[in-house]
């Protein structure tokens, strides 16, 4: 009997529910996916969470054991299982990635997230039954404070910290990859569709994430007063100005190639049976892998062209908290990444620095 047969998750009149055999032994997992929904969650993120959740149960059918008689220690071993997990598909343990871990295994953050699932998923039987046990220990708070939260100077933006479980993984914070301008001027070069140049220029010269350019409705672009209404994560909305040459690509799209549709969704299918439909974000991926393949720019994913566009800005010296807002990051931290990709831009700010002290010195 396949994985399949016995557990897997299925989306009925949207919401997602868990079918097969043994489906009925984890019917709170039904229940928690659609509280998420209730508490207007992103339809993506109850998605990852529901598939996280699968992985959980069907590791627990393998173990013959019930959600009810969960422990720390079943919780150990699952995240033991996945660890040592291999994914299909993926070049085998003799290939190691640059920080020199097997590229056929589970990532830390992928392995993080499930575990945070699990965690939302008792928590949740918590609130519906004070005296269950949650298996999932608490740890230390989230230390997510800048210097200036922490001192006191910033103290009216400082939110309470969640505390983050024990068992979660450390996670290595890596520097966001940009591409070089000549890898981004071929990859946006091959493009041939009006709809397609426009989506990379939204994600390359206005760093929109893919998610956010594909949420876009034809109201939230502002073509004449170039501006963009852009809902981020957590349903945060944020002003984004839109690129001149990028409105232009947009207002051709949209007299010349845009389909007919009811749908308000501004990036539609443009052939096949779901022509007129949303565009999805599988859909978005098999555009930019045929390009890729194409071109030669093995690099070129749909995040890059947002991460080009940070470390353009970084490079030009703008403001880090200008560069927060057109990113839409939460947090300055997360932003202050993109001047590490640019040390020249470091350096001379550096050199500066320096001429000034030695002029006061004189």
């Amino acid at each position: 009997m396949t994985d399949k047969e016995v557990l897997r998750l299925e989306q009925r009149d949207g919401e997602w529910v868990l079918a097969g055999e043994h489906a009925p032994r984890f019917g709170l997992v039904e229940e928690y996916l659609a509280h998420l929904l209730d508490r207007n969650y992103s339809p993506a993120t109850v998605r990852s969470y529901g598939y996280d959740l699968l992985a959980f149960c069907r590791w627990l059918t393998g173990q013959d054991r019930l959600l009810e008689e969960v422990t720390t220690d079943d919780l150990l071993g699952f995240l033991r299982a996945c660890r040592e997990a291999t994914l299909p598909g993926r070049p085998g343990p003799n290939v190691v990635g640059m920080d020199g871990r097997p590229l056929d295994r589970y990532a830390a953050t992928t392995i993080n997230r499930r575990l945070a699932a699990i965690s939302g998923l008792f928590t949740y039987a918590g609130l519906r039954d004070p005296a269950r046990r949650n298996p999932v220990p608490r740890g230390r708070e989230a230390r997510w404070r800048t210097s200036g939260e922490r001192s006191g100077m910033l103290a009216h933006m400082v939110r309470r910290p969640a505390a983050r479980s024990a068992l979660r993984l450390r996670e290595p914070r890596r520097l966001p990859v940009a591409l070089s301008p000549q890898d981004a001027a071929t990859l946006v070069g091959s493009l041939r569709t009006w709809r397609d140049r426009a989506i990379a220029g939204l994600m390359l010269w206005c760093g929109l994430r893919s998610m956010e350019v594909l949420g876009l409705h034809v109201k939230d672009v502002d073509i004449g007063g170039r501006w963009i209404t852009v809902t981020g994560k957590g349903a945060k909305q944020r002003r984004v100005p839109l690129d001149a040459d990028v409105a232009s690509v947009i207002d051709v799209y949209l007299l010349a190639e845009r389909p007919e549709s009811g749908s308000e969704i501004l990036f539609l299918v443009g052939k096949g049976p779901h022509r007129g439909g949303p565009l999805t974000a599988a859909g978005l991926r098999t555009v930019f892998r045929y390009h890729r393949g194409l071109t030669g720019v093995t690099g070129g994913h749909p995040h890059a062209l947002r991460h080009t566009f940070g470390t353009v800005l970084a490079e030009a010296g703008v403001d880090l908290a200008v560069m927060q807002a057109l990113l839409g990051h939460a947090h300055v931290d997360t932003t202050a990444r993109y001047v590490h990709l640019a040390p020249a831009h470091v350096k001379a700010q550096f050199d500066a620095a320096r001429e000034r002290i030695r002029a006061q010195q004189r």
